[in-house]
This record gives C-alpha cells, structure tokens and sequence, in this order.
C-alpha cells in the first residue's frame, strides 16, 4: 500500500503542475526523457540508431536481440533457438549484464542480476519508434549495467492521425504472431491514446522448448504546445518449456540414443519410474520410454507503470519529470528426485523402520518484486551550448521463496524451504555539456556521481549471510568532435564503475566480491557522401577488477565470480554503404578485436576414483581471450527494389570462434559460423486497405549448424582431466511469413 500511496501522490503531483501550464498549439514535444539520456548527433561515441521504418520492416516475430543483430559487433542467441521466448544478447562481447537498457528512460535490466529478460515484455517492439545501440561506455543514464553498451528504446510517439493495423505472422515451428494495434489520433487537438494487444507462440526448435507470451501496452497523453503529460502502462506474460540445460556435447555430435524431435532437452525428463504422482506426467516419453513432467516451466507477469512530464519553458529550456513502478510476479517449477531432506534443512524420516534420506518432489522458486522511483532531468539548449542536469532514484524490493508443491514424502503441501528479502536502492546524478567550439569543432563532457546499496537477508544455499553492502561511483567522460563537409570525427574518453550482482554476493563474508572499473578510450572517424559513407571507430576498453568465473567454489561450494586485476577489450569497428542506383545498395559492417585477461587462475574440482571430492586443483593462465568475445564479427545487406513497392534482402552474418570460459582452450570453444538469410517484401497501397504488405523471410538458407552461446564445465577425475560442454544450438533452414494490414 506504500508504494501505491507513492505512485499515487507522484501522479497528483503532475497533474497539478501540469494544469498551470499553458494550452497553446497541438504540436507533440521531442520525448525529453529520451533525449536526456541520448547521444546526440555530435556526441563523441559510437552509436547506431533504428528508426521507426527500419523497426516494422525487422518486426516479423523474433525478439529485440535479433532486430539488432546487424548493428556493428553484435552476437545473438536463443535457448530454443529460434528467437523467441529467452534470448540473449552481447555488444563487443559484452553480456546482457553489462549492457545498459532503457525503455523510455526508465532502467529495465534486472536490479539484483543485473540481466535483461526480453521475454517479459513480449513484442514490446511493435510499440518501439525509435532504438539507439550505443556502443562502449556511452552518455551517463538511468540504471544498472552501463559497462560497455548500452540500448535505448522509445515507445513515446505522437500519432496525430487515427489508425488500426492487424500484424499476423506465421513460421517454422508452429511460431505464431499476432498482433493488433489502434490509436485515436490528436482528439481536440490535445489528447491521444494508443493501444496494443499481443500474443507470441512457437514450439521452439529445441525439443519441448516452447513459448506462450502475452501482452499488451496502453498509452494516454495531453499534450499542449509547450507541455506533455503521458502514461504508459504495458504488461507481458510468458510461459516458457524450460531449454537452459543446453544440449550436451555428446548429443550435439549426433548420439543416436538423444531425444531426436528437434535437439535433445533433457529439462522434465525422468529416469526412474516416478510412483504416487501420475498426474504429474504428460503421454510423451522420454529415451528410457518413461513419463515427461508436463510442467517444467517458467512462468513471470511483469507490468510496467510510467508517467512522464515534459514541459517546454521557452526555446532554450525543457524540463522532464518521469516515475515508474515494475511489478513482477512468478515462478519456475522443476520435478525433482532423489532430493537428500537435508538440502531443504529438514530430518531424515523413518517409514515401517526403515529410514528415509530422500524423496521425489516438485518445486517452484518465487519471484515477487516491486521495483520503482524516478527519473529527471533538465535541458539548456542555446547556439552554441546545450547542458543537461538529470538524474533518478530507484528502490527494489524483491522476496525470494521456494515451495515444494508435491513430495513423495516428508513434505506438507505448499511448504516453504527457504524465504528470503533483498533490497537495492540506487540513486545517480549526472551534468553534460556540449559546447561549439566553432563551425567545425565541439567539446563534450559528462560528469555522474551513482551510489548504490545492498541490502539481502540470506541467500537460498546461504540463509545465514546477511549483505549490507554500499557502493560509490565517479564517472567521468569528455571528448572532442569535428564535423565539416560530410566528415565527423571525434575522440572521448569515459569511465564506468559497476557493482557485483546478487550471486556475486553469494561468495562468503571471507570473498565478497568489490566493484568494478572500466576506462573506455574511443576515437572515430566517418565521411558521408552523396551515394556512400563509411566508418571507422578503434577502441580500447581497459578493466580493472573484472568480475570473471574461475571455477572457484564459494562457502557454500557453489561456483562464484572473482575479480581479476586486469583485462582489456580492443578493436577496430568499420562501417560502410553505397548505393548504386535508387534500385540497388549494399551496406556492411566489420569488427576485428582482440579481447584478453592477463593473468588468472583456474580452479578445478578434484576426485577420487571412488568420485569423493578431493579440493580443487590450481591452473595459472596469461594473457588468454576473454569468453564469449570473438575476435572477428561481419555483417552485410544487399538490397534490391526491381519494381516499386518490391524489396529483396539478401541479409549475412559471421561470426569468429569463441571460447566458453577464460582459458583459451580449442577444447572448450564455439566454432565460427556464417549465416545467409533472404527477404521479401511487397507493400500494396490503397488496395482495399490504407495500405498492407506481405514479408517472406528464409533465415539460415544454407542450413547451418552452428552454436551461438554455451557454457563449460571440468574437472580432475583419477587424476585426468574431464571437460564437459554444453551449447545452444539455432535452428537450421526455417522461414517467417508475415501479413500486415493498416486500415
């Protein structure tokens, strides 16, 4: 009721403030909430931006990860390997907990994990204008996770005309997208509603790794000529089949005795005759011809509230006023057998004198959060200067519990075995300026100062560690830009600093983890003519204190990040395009990088020939790549429109060998892939409908077998060494339809 209370008071806050303004003319204001946090044109980074064409013309079902999959040194994945449900995304090699993302301002990345789930807001790009991928430290923003990229998505545009449109499409797998959209246009000249239902299924190219998501998104907004007053409200449900197992390396290679519907899942599967519980079951069978656990799901609704304020107070001066409140709620639920009483902190049983150690059971992990604050900021714009003074607060609640809902023994229905609370608040401030030097050269510098705090009440495997951590961070950033007849250029240099996230936490009171530094030097160079343009940017990012996994086990024997004393990521990202006629283009991009850590030690889980466990055996290692970040990443488009309205893509993609852990190892690696994929478009205007299209697209032409993401595991069994991979195949050869209609 607090934060309700909260929310309420902010909303009435804004109204009354918004009633004193003026009620001029009807034209929409630029979202200052977005722009705040944006590059701007001459902003010294490197940075991509999607307009809202290029956005529709992507939108044919997969998630955000794969819109962005062209833009400069990007690698994507999918656990069901098609693109929808869990997918992943990494910017330079950069993870998704390192990358920044913003939906109008307001943070999004997870506040404990610091990841960012897209499948909780499903199709949220049907209502995205706009989409900036800002590549290496970037402008200071609101949230976590700023540390190497960051994407900033915007949903708050102004539609002055009514409309409707119907977006239907269909493809391998049994995918299916339907989506309906509608608006009132500008009523009166002031107020506007927009509108959006969703609903996204596919039986996922990993076995039984299926996705039903739902959504919606409702947007209402005032608007004046010097003000905007805007609230959103968007929500997403998914149901997921679990595929986070991966597929094992064995089965990968083509065991005859896998699960062969599409890729071996071994997430639900049984190997024993389950007893007592038939209910639990679907008709399917595994490979030991025994029942499937017809619920191993994951399950989350998210809904997000956001009011903005934007309120023009004269040609050189905005201001914005954000608050948002992100409700989540949900679960995922595992059978499991064999599990010992004693990891769920209870006694050993004894049934007709004979004692009991273990039991069949099926539980749910809980997650139920509130996550909320604001955002703000102040915007000076004269001939020669533009300042930005922002800023935000946000507060994370969050409740971690686990349920046993079934057990063969020893449990009660819907008992509790672990409950924990964790709290993080995170305020920052930031100042900017761009200053002109003169018509060719301008100064740009950006000041944040972010304090963050921890605050958690025991961990599942930990209920005991109670964390009361606190964090303060500078960041500076400044460069310089040239920009005259068709060439820009520039030169910055920024800092981040970012904490450890709640796993991190998890090492012990002996091995809290500390912060971690990054100092980002960028220099750019780009020439624009009128039928070409190309690109060139180097980069070093220098970290200190690199939270990496090692192998290292933590107090309570899990497997826990370190910080290792340095690292560095550096390249050479190169960009270009020409077009030949109004007909035909092409465009391109090619990123080379060499990305290191220059010393860490490897730990290695030790056994016995009778598999006890030992300790953990050391390896010393210099100056090898850092996982998951290729040295080499390209991607090209040709286009060709043969007649008016017809548009044929011819979309590739490649990406280098990458390793699965830290230690360089051919034995632990993902191969290099290529990929080719093919599109269609025809669009009809004023043919029965306003207009409509159809898209054809044949993703993977080629049939490629390739593995984007995996991860490894090893260790010393009788004195030899054991590795263990596991990898997330894509899909080979498969195909989207889609038909989309505006009335």
């Amino acid at each position: 009721m607090k934060r309700i209370a909260l929310t309420g008071c902010l909303f009435m806050t804004a109204i009354a403030t918004f009633a004193q303004t003026t009620t001029d003319s009807i034209y929409a204001l630029t979202p200052v909430e977005v722009r705040s946090i944006r590059a701007g044109e001459k902003a010294p980074f490197a940075k991509t931006n999607l307009g809202k064409s290029e956005i529709r013309k992507l939108n044919i079902g997969q998630d955000i990860p794969f819109l962005l999959n062209m833009t400069p040194s990007v690698v994507v994945n999918s656990d069901a390997g098609a693109g929808v449900g869990y997918t992943g995304l990494r910017i330079r090699g950069t993870d998704a907990t390192r990358i920044n993302i913003t939906v109008n301002g307001i943070p999004f990345n997870d506040a404990e994990s610091q990841g960012s789930f897209f499948v909780n807001m499903p199709d949220i790009v049907s209502s995205v204008n706009s989409i900036q991928v800002q590549r290496g430290v970037g402008t200071s923003s609101n949230g976590t996770g700023a540390f190497g990229a960051t994407v900033s998505l915007s949903t708050n545009e102004t539609n002055r005309l009514p409309y409707a449109e119907l977006n239907n499409s269909f493809g391998s797998f049994s995918t299916w997208k339907n989506t309906v959209k509608a608006g009132t246009g500008l009523i009166d000249g002031h107020f506007t509603v927009d509108a959006r239902l969703s609903r996204i299924s596919s039986d996922g190219f990993i076995d039984r790794a299926s996705s039903d998501l739902q959504a919606f998104y409702l947007s209402g907004a005032w608007l004046t000529g010097k003000s905007t007053l805007r609230f959103n409200v968007f929500s997403g449900k998914e149901k997921t089949f679990q595929a986070w197992n991966g597929v094992p390396e064995a089965k990968l290679k083509g065991d005859n005795d896998a699960l062969l519907t599409h890729y071996y899942n071994n997430l639900g599967s049984i190997y024993h005759t389950p007893e007592d519980s038939a209910n639990l079951f679907s008709s399917n069978k595994n490979k030991y011809n025994l029942p499937l656990y017809k619920n191993e799901t994951d399950n989350y609704r998210q809904t997000h509230y956001q009011l903005f304020y934007d309120l023009k107070v004269n040609d050189r001066l905005s201001v914005n006023l954000g608050t948002f409140l992100t409700r989540g709620l949900g679960y995922y639920e595992n059978y499991k057998y064999g599990e010992d009483f004693a990891d769920y902190g209870l006694p050993d049983l004894s049934i007709d004198g004979t004692p009991v150690t273990s039991t069949d059971l099926v539980r749910q992990k809980w997650l139920d959060n509130y996550f909320y604050g604001q955002i703000a900021s102040l915007q000076y714009r004269s001939d020669k200067d533009q300042l930005a003074l922002g800023g935000g607060w946000t507060s994370y609640d969050g409740d971690h519990y686990g349920i046993v809902t079934w057990a063969k023994y020893g449990f009660s229905k819907d008992q509790h075995y672990y409950d924990n609370t964790a709290r993080k608040n995170d305020l920052n401030i930031y100042a900017k300026w761009q200053h002109q030097l003169n018509a060719a050269w301008s100064f740009f510098a950006d000041l944040q100062y972010r304090r963050v705090k921890h605050t958690m009440d025991g961990f599942e495997d930990n209920p005991t560690l109670a964390i009361n951590r606190s964090f303060d961070f500078v960041n500076p950033k400044a460069g310089i830009t040239y920009t005259r007849n068709g060439w820009q250029a520039f030169i910055s240099y920024a800092r981040a600093s970012k904490e450890p996230n709640r796993a991190d936490f998890e090492a012990g009171l002996v091995n809290q983890p500390q912060k971690e530094t990054l100092h980002d030097f960028e220099g750019s160079v780009e020439k624009r003519w009128t039928k070409a343009q190309l690109g060139l940017t180097l980069y070093y990012m220098h970290y200190t204190d690199q939270l990496v996994l090692t192998g290292k086990v933590n107090d309570v024997g899990a497997y826990t990040r370190v910080n290792v004393p340095s690292s560095y990521r550096s390249g050479i990202e190169l960009q270009g395009a020409y077009f030949f006629s109004n007909k035909v283009n092409i465009s391109g991009n090619l990123t080379l990088s060499r990305n290191k850590v220059k010393a860490f030690t490897e730990f290695l889980d030790e056994y016995n020939a009778d598999f006890d466990w030992i300790g953990q055996y050391t390896v010393d290692h210099r100056n090898t790549d850092i996982a998951f970040s290729p040295s080499t990443t390209g991607a090209a488009m040709l286009n060709i429109l043969p007649v008016k309205n017809l548009e044929l893509s011819f979309i590739s993609k490649y990406v280098g060998k990458q390793y699965l852990d830290n230690t360089e190892s051919n034995s632990k690696k993902l191969d290099a892939f290529y990929t080719q994929d093919v599109r269609l478009g025809y669009t009809f205007s004023r043919k029965i409908f306003n207009e409509w299209s159809v898209v054809a697209q044949v993703n993977n032409v080629f049939n490629k077998q390739y593995q984007p993401n995996g991860y490894t595991y090893g260790y010393i069994y009788d004195g030899s060494l054991t590795t263990e991979n596991f990898y997330f195949p894509m899909a080979g050869t498969n195909y989207m339809l889609s038909l989309n209609i505006r009335l």
